[in-house]
Formats: structure tokens, sequence, C-alpha cells
């Protein structure tokens, strides 16, 4: 993939093949091949643009540079891994391998479509859906029938997007994009069976506005996220704190603390790769270690996130940004038996779809022609398409409804990693706007997703949902109040919604600002040094919460009887605390604190007039004592296995020793919880000290029986549209017959709707 002696750069404009058909080398080892005219020197824009400066003096010379002929090699190898990707893809991350549990027929069940007509078909439609998607991705990837392939593809994948916005994220936005590209562009010259079946498309030309759209679309990818990592969090080390702990980053810990790693190698690392990978790839000095660093990147990332086929993909858009030709100079070093198996090596032949150099029209013959709509439209698409996608990660000031403590609709924004949240306290409570009655639901409760919490435009589709549903519990004209807690990378614990809105009455528009919206304590931020200075200071027994209030408002929480020792220290503010059950206030001021009885209720009102924050602190009495117990029985095992225990093992104490219970009619239950807590610790150390074989054994059977999964059925529901579905009796057997041997199976939760009950965060 190195630059040839004498090329321009492989950027924008790089790849210019300037050279007739007759006159192109097929191999670097054919360079000694003289040209049939002379190429004039090369400007310094040229050598490091790839263009000269007045290909872009007029719009007719800037569309002949964006359709000036290119090899097809390197896009064609790129269309193939990308529809490799995606049928690996579909099953997986696209949910073929669960999509009975999704979108069951009748399940009661809240949807958060984009726009609100937007429904989910029938289940065996639905299956339906994902083998026209699938089929559309092989399609692609074997380059037959491309454009239909494209269409089979990008249709379903955007229809299913569109269905459910809690599973957006920006690389199935970006997937998305990359669909609709190779839509509209010639991937399919090379490398396909469309190239077996009609010889004018076989190995031919592609105009370089294909790479152009291609390669600006990852750039922009990499760039603005690294522009989106500007962001004080990252900068200062809040977004992704427990990174460094992870063991791909055990090496840096010879010379680093983790806290170093932390703020130096997860953070300052991935802005600056952010900020220069595209730059990097594009020239051609600097892009053999921009390529070293993005895979060694992209592959971490592959072992740190559940991303699905994210980090691939990112890896196969690499190649674009070497020259065209790269894959031909690949095969040229295949020995020479296995070269007919691959694709060819021979020079591209000349396209209508591109224009040719002046001085070449002699030997380009049909193939040199004037600017025809096709060119056109092809340079206006690009010019339009880079615009765009430029604009739209700053577009929030259209989409404000879609704003809450981030901008924009998320998923297209590209800013990856940048925001963590953790939430504390969650409780949905409903009123009948008849009776008065108030009651509680489950958080979560009618929904498959937990992303809701999150997003104003999702409490608004959801509380719409519940309002429906809870007529069928004979609760009239319901009104939902939902009291959000959220810490958006290591902040304080606050509310994300005014928890005295009826959202289901509550105005919400795309374009309008969410005024229930709550905002986020920016004055607070200063805080975190302390707080981790206060969370270090603890011993590992003792936990921490720490919450922010705004004045008027008030926490309603329950203190689990597990937690034995309770207290709240007051940090900043005032704040008066209810013990319902006793019916007594106790004004804090700052410093005070307080110790809270466990099994009761307390309420904190923030009555001063600037944002109240305290802290719990807590420790779980219970766990406590039951680690205390495991230490002992582990004590007494280890004494008896060395022989220096000489009083006789009690008979409810003799599975620790022979560490079973089948022997056993009725154990003690801490016998019983500490043999099932010993299991796991084998269990997982035998994973940390399995050989690559052993891993690799384990990968693919998992892999296998996903696979397996959804083929099966796939294979029953289309069996059910062709031929009427068989006796429940029948469907019921076929469907344990898919689920068979599968080692982790995902089971859709079912809703409870639990009147009168809500739920609190422990504490």
């Amino acid at each position: 993939m190195k630059p040839g002696r004498g090329r321009a750069a492989a950027g924008l404009g790089a790849q210019l093949e300037e050279l007739p058909a007759s006159t192109q080398r097929p191999s670097r080892a054919k360079d000694a091949q003289a040209p049939a005219f002379k190429v004039p020197c090369s400007s310094w824009t040229k050598r490091l643009l790839g263009f000269e400066g007045a290909d872009l003096s007029s719009w007719h010379r800037f569309v002949c540079l964006l359709n000036r002929p290119t090899d097809p090699a390197g896009l064609g190898v790129f269309r193939f891994l990308f529809g490799l990707l995606m049928a690996l893809d579909i099953p997986q991350e696209r949910g073929l391998s669960y999509l009975d549990h999704k979108y069951l027929d009748g399940l009661q069940v809240c949807r958060f479509p984009l726009f609100n007509f937007l429904e989910p078909l029938p289940l065996d439609w639905m299956y339906l859906v994902y083998t026209v998607m699938f089929l559309g991705a092989v399609g692609i990837m074997l380059g037959c029938f491309y454009r239909l392939s494209c269409l089979l593809f990008v249709l379903p994948y955007w229809y299913i997007f569109f269905l459910d916005k809690t599973t957006w994220n920006n690389h199935s936005y970006l997937y998305g994009l990359i669909g609709f590209q190779l839509l509209i562009m010639n991937a399919n010259r090379y490398w396909s069976v469309d190239g077996l079946l009609h010889p004018q498309k076989r190995n031919a030309h592609v105009p370089l506005w294909n790479y152009t759209v291609l390669r600006m679309q990852i750039f922009i990818v990499y760039f603005i996220a690294g522009i989106k990592k500007l962001d004080a969090d990252w900068v200062e080390g809040y977004s992704m704190g427990s990174l460094g702990r992870h063991w791909l980053f055990s090496p840096f810990r010879l010379v680093l603390s983790e806290e170093m790693i932390s703020l130096l190698v997860v953070h300052g690392g991935g802005l600056m790769l952010d900020l220069t990978a595209g730059f990097l790839l594009f020239f051609d000095a600097t892009r053999p270690i921009a390529l070293i660093f993005v895979s060694y990147f992209h592959c971490m990332n592959s072992q740190l996130f559940s991303i699905g086929m994210f980090s691939y993909t990112m890896l196969a858009t690499s190649p674009l940004f070497c020259y065209p030709d790269w894959p031909r100079h690949l095969i040229a070093r295949v020995p020479t038996c296995l070269q007919k198996l691959l694709p060819p090596m021979e020079p591209p032949q000349p396209s209508q779809e591109c224009v040719y150099p002046e001085a070449g029209r002699r030997t380009a013959g049909r193939a040199a022609q004037r600017l025809g709509l096709r060119q056109k439209l092809g340079a206006i698409f690009t010019v339009l398409y880079i615009l765009e996608q430029l604009f739209l990660p700053y577009s929030h000031f259209i989409t404000q409804g879609y704003n809450n403590w981030t901008n924009g609709l998320y998923g297209y924004s590209w800013d990856m990693m940048v925001h963590s949240r953790s939430h504390q306290h969650v409780k949905i409570t409903y009123r009948d706007g008849l009776t008065g009655e108030l009651g509680y639901l489950n958080p979560g409760v009618f929904t498959q997703s937990r992303r809701w919490k999150d997003h104003a435009d999702m409490l608004k589709q959801y509380a719409s949902c519940l309002s429906h549903l809870l007529q069928n519990y004979n609760i009239s004209q319901p009104e939902i109040y939902f009291d959000i807690w959220v810490s958006i990378n290591d902040r304080f614990q606050q509310r994300l919604f005014d928890p005295h809105v009826d959202v289901v009455k509550a105005e919400w528009s795309p374009f309008q600002k969410t005024t229930w919206l709550k905002p986020l304590l920016i004055d607070l931020s200063p805080w975190r040094t302390k707080l981790q200075e206060i969370e270090n200071s603890l011993d590992n027994q003792t936990e921490v919460v720490f919450i922010a209030d705004f004045p008027g408002l008030h926490l309603e929480n329950f203190v689990s009887e597990d937690l034995g020792n309770t207290s709240l220290h007051l940090l900043k503010g005032e704040v008066a605390v209810e013990i319902v059950s006793a019916q007594k206030n106790h004004t804090l001021q700052e410093g005070d604190r307080i110790q809270l009885p466990p099994g009761e209720y307390h309420k904190v009102f923030t009555v001063s007039q600037e944002p109240s924050c305290y802290m719990y602190i807590y420790i779980n009495t219970t766990e406590a004592a039951l680690e205390q117990n495991f230490t002992l029985l582990q004590e007494l095992r280890e004494k008896v296995r060395n022989g220096t225990e000489t009083e006789p093992v009690p008979p409810e104490l003799q599975p620790v020793i022979d560490g079973s219970l089948d022997n056993v009619t009725q154990a003690d239950p801490i016998v019983e919880a500490f043999l099932r807590r010993e299991q796991r610790v084998e269990e997982l150390q035998r994973r940390r000290n399995a050989t690559l074989i052993e891993r690799f054994q384990r990968f693919t059977r998992k892999k296998y029986f996903i696979f397996r999964r959804s083929l099966l059925m796939t294979w029953i529901s289309l069996r059910n549209l062709a031929l009427g579905r068989p006796p429940l009796d029948q469907l019921a057997q076929e469907v344990a017959y898919a689920n068979m041997q599968q080692e982790e199976d995902s089971t859709t939760s079912r809703p409870d709707l639990a009147p009168k009950e809500a739920e609190h965060s422990e504490l």
C-alpha cells in the first residue's frame, strides 16, 4: 500500500490516473514502461494534494477533477468488506437473532420511532424485512445486481433505524450513510459478479468522486469526533474515568498510575488520534504511521466496547486513503499459482462515466468525452453531501427539542464516548385524572430499553404510551410524572426533568427548547475534584452517593434495612430533612450531618436560595456480615485441607469442604451462597487463564448459536408466510429447537404494573 515513486498524494484528489488505459502501469514491477506522452512536471500542490490549484479555478475544471478516471480496485475491495461486515452485523447488532423477543405479535410495549406513525410489521413480516436486508448485504459483498442489492440493503436498514431511536448510535448511523453512498457509486467495477456478467463493467475506471465522498466521510468521522473531544470534561479526564483499569492498558501501568493512564493515554491519546488521523491518512509521508496507529486503536476498541462490527468497518475504510491500485500490487506478490483465484492485475479499461485528459484522446478513443449530466450530478452530489455532513453535527440550533444536557439528535454528532451517565434514582408516578388516586410504576415497565430516561422526546413518547396502556387498568385520564436523577461525567446526581410536570400534557417540539428540562448544574463541576478526594478517603466497605438539588424541590428516598449505618452530610446550601414515620423535621446547615433510620422513608427539602449539595455515606451491613462469614468459611476449609483443624466439621458445613451440595438435602443459605460465589470465581479464573485455542472455541461457539438461531427463526417465519402457521405445538417445538444449546438466551422482560409501589434507590 506504499505510494509509488513520482505519484501524487493519496488524498482528496489523489490517485489521478492521467495516463490513457493503454499506457497505465499494471504493477510496480513495470514502472520502467514509458508512457505514450510526456507528463509535465508536477507543482507542489499536485505533489502534496494530488491535484493542481488550477483544477479549482472554475466549475468546469472542478467537475473534470472529480470525474477523472481512477482505479476501481480499492473501491471494489472496500465494497466486498463492507457487505461482508454488514452480513455479519445483521444477526448481531441489528438484532436478527432476537427479533422475536423484540417484535413479538401482541406484545404490549412502548416503542420509540423517529416518527410516531412508524410501527413495526407483524413478526413474520419483520423477518422478511431482515431477510431482504441480509440478501442486500450479501449482494453488495459479491457485487451481484449491485444497484438492486444496495436498495435491498439501504431501504430496510433505514426503516429499521428510524423504527427504534433507543438503538441509535454513531456507527449505526455511519453504516446507513455508507450504504447510501455505495448505492450511487460504481463499486461493482472490480471483483464483482456484475463484472463477470457485463464485460463493459469488468475492471473499468470509476470517477474520482467515488473515492472522494468515502474519504471525506471517514475524515469527518475522525475529525469531528476530535473536535467534540475538546469538551472540558474529556480534556480533564472525566468522560471515561474507569477505562484505564482495563487489562489492555496493563503495559502502561509499568510507568504510569491509573489516573495518569486515564488522563494521558485514554483521553489525551484519543483526542490526538481523532484530531490527526484524517490528516495523517491523507498524506503519503504520514500514511504508514497513521495506518499503524488507527489499526491499533480500532483493535483496542473491539476489546474495550461492545460495538459490533464498527471497529472492523473502520479498519476496512483505512485502505481507502491508499492508492486505489493497492490490491493489484498486493496480488502481484502472491504466488503465480494462486493469482488465477484472485481479482485481475491488468490495468483498468476506459469507462464512459469518467472524463479523460485531452492529451489522451487519441488513445482513449470513445472514453474521451465532454462533460455530461452524469458527471455534473456526481460533482454536485459530492459538494452538497460533504457540506451537509459538515453541517449536521452543529445543527443543534434547529433540532432544539432533541437537546438535553448534550446537544443534537443522538447518533449523528460524532461525539463518541464524550459523555458517560449513571442513574441513581428513577420514580414514575401516575395520577388518575378523575379520582385523583396516586400510584407508582416500576421504571421501564412496558419497555425493552433504558435509554428513554435521558431524552425528552423519548420521555414524551413513553408517557403518551403509558397513558393509553393504563386505561386498560381502569385508570382514567392518567397523568404521568417522572423523577429522574442522573450524573454525567462524575458530577453530582441531579434531576434531569421537572418532577412536577405532567409529561402526557407537556408540550414538546423538535424545533423548540424543552421547557420542562432542568439545566445541568455546570457551576458545581469544580466539585468533582473534592468528591474524588472524599471517595478515595473511604474504606472498601463504605459507599458514597453525591446529590445536588434545586431550590424548592425535595428528594423522597428510602433507606434499605440492609444499610444499618447511613448518614446524610450537607456540603453546600441548606436542607430540611423529614423522617416520614416519626414526622420530625431537621434543618441542616453547611457541614451538618444526620443519621438516617434504616427501613424507613425520608424527604430532603432544599430550602436555600441556591442549589443544595449533600452526600449519603453508608455501609451495607448485611453484605459486610456475609463477607465476614465467607472469610470464616474460607479459613475453615484451608485449615481442614492443611490438617490444622482438630475439631470435627459440623454436618451443615461439610459442603464447604467437599465443594459440592450433591449429597446434602438441606444446606445452610450462607454455605450455598459461599459455594455459588466460589464457583463464579473459579469460572472467571478459568476464563482468564484459558488458552488462545479455548478462547477461540468459546467465541466461535457463541457466534455459531447466534447465527444458527437467526437462520432457523428466519426459516420458520418465511415458511409461515408462504404456507401459513402450523399448530402451536409444532411451532413451540421448532422454536425450542432454534433455542437449543444457546449459551446466552436473552429473554424479553414482561411488563409489570405495580400500583402504589415506587422504585426508589436504596441508599
